[in-house]
């Protein structure tokens, strides 16, 4: 028999366990005195009953733990021994306060009052039996809708405090996603920022550590280049820093263009590689997050050969379709080794899947007759 409570274990809390035995006594004392002073016709004397009653106002002090027993209880020694007044109230509205069933409380309840209609107490022996079965009804019924009303009352509290309790879990669990999506895509902000600025760079420093001596104007060119692209770096981590401080506003309201990726190809080309770059397709302007995705495939792809292909011819193709834009990026086996190993973390390619399907596009990334090929469709909002 599962019972409603609010205790911590088997019994109550302290302030209950204050309250319930101040109420057995009270109740104790009081049924005591009515039944001894009380006109009575009963096959037991007055001091019996009064001592009965006293045990049955003193049982009333586990009435929140074990209403049903109580209830039990109260059917057979009250029937019996006549005692209780008062007390009987009390454990019936506790019977539909703290029973989950409520058939349970009904045929208890419906026992109860057959058997005070069978077998009368010491104060109603001497009334009709209509009188008996009225005032039966309003005995039985008032405490038993109480309790009904207290006990669901009590239940939509506590549901309602789990329910809360719920949420706030839940919208602990979504801050820590959304938390960790921001990091994710701060980190992948940082490493599209760094690597190829860096790794471009670094090629450009060996070559200018190659031609110093011998060229020295070419050596200050490729100075300049260095230069530039570590002012660039310098500006988008900027950017990125901004968005970590003030939030989506801080970033770079510019949108790119097919000139960017001219120029991100141009910097790769200065650097010794040999790309060709074919767009195809009416030039157009690009939607915002379409044209950085775009950027960013390119770049990541050029970071990459820089990385692990040295200076393979590469072929960058654009596809400008009226529905998508398709980007594939396709490097030719490696002649020598790189000169300059560059460390790679594995995370770019994962970055630029997470960023096209972002967009609701495909992906596709691996080696390709000896080199390696990255392709996407980055399908176009509709107007």
């Amino acid at each position: 028999m599962h019972v409603r409570g609010w205790w911590s274990s088997a019994w109550p809390a302290r302030r209950s366990r204050a309250l319930d035995v101040a109420i057995a006594v009270t109740l104790a004392a009081g049924d005591g005195c009515f039944l001894w002073f009380v006109d009575q016709d009963f096959w037991l004397p007055p001091p019996v009953v009064s001592v009965c009653s006293v045990i049955l106002g003193l049982a009333a002090v586990v009435r929140r733990v074990y209403p049903v027993g109580l209830m039990v209880f109260l059917l057979v020694f009250g029937t019996i021994t006549g005692a209780g007044a008062f007390a009987a109230l009390v454990i019936v509205y506790s019977l539909a306060a703290y029973t989950t069933s409520r058939r349970t409380v009904l045929v208890l309840a419906l026992i109860g009052y057959v058997s005070s209609l069978a077998f009368p107490g010491p104060t109603s022996s001497k009334e009709s039996f209509p009188a008996q079965a009225i005032f039966g009804v309003a005995f039985i019924a008032v405490p038993v809708l109480l309790g009904l009303y207290m006990g669901a009352r009590k239940q939509l509290v506590v549901s309602l405090q789990e329910r809360a309790s719920r949420l706030e879990r839940e919208q602990h669990l979504l801050a820590e996603r959304a938390r960790g999506e921001e990091r994710t895509r701060i980190a992948r902000e940082m490493h599209d920022v760094v690597a190829n600025r860096i790794s471009v760079m670094v090629v450009h420093a060996g070559a200018l550590k190659a031609i110093a001596v011998r060229d020295p104007s070419r050596a200050a060119e490729t100075a300049g280049v260095i230069g530039d692209m570590g002012r660039q770096a310098l500006e988008e981590l900027r950017h990125v820093v901004g968005v970590l401080r003030q939030g989506e506003e801080a970033l770079p309201q510019e949108a790119v263009t097919l000139a960017h990726v001219r120029e991100l190809v141009g910097q790769s080309g200065a650097a010794g590689l040999r790309v060709d770059l074919a767009i195809r397709g009416d030039e157009r302007p690009m939607p915002a997050a379409v044209g950085r995705t775009v950027y960013r495939l390119v770049q990541e792809a050029l970071t990459n050969v820089h990385k692990h292909a040295g200076a393979a011819d590469t072929r960058i193709g654009l596809d400008l379709l009226p529905e998508a834009i398709e980007v594939e990026i396709a490097n030719d086996p490696p002649t020598a080794r790189p000169e300059h190993r560059l460390p790679s973390g594995g995370n770019g390619l994962v970055g630029l899947r997470e960023r096209v399907t972002a967009l609701g596009g495909s992906f596709e990334a691996g080696p390709r007759k000896g080199g390696y090929a990255v392709r996407a469709r980055i399908p176009l909002p509709a107007s």
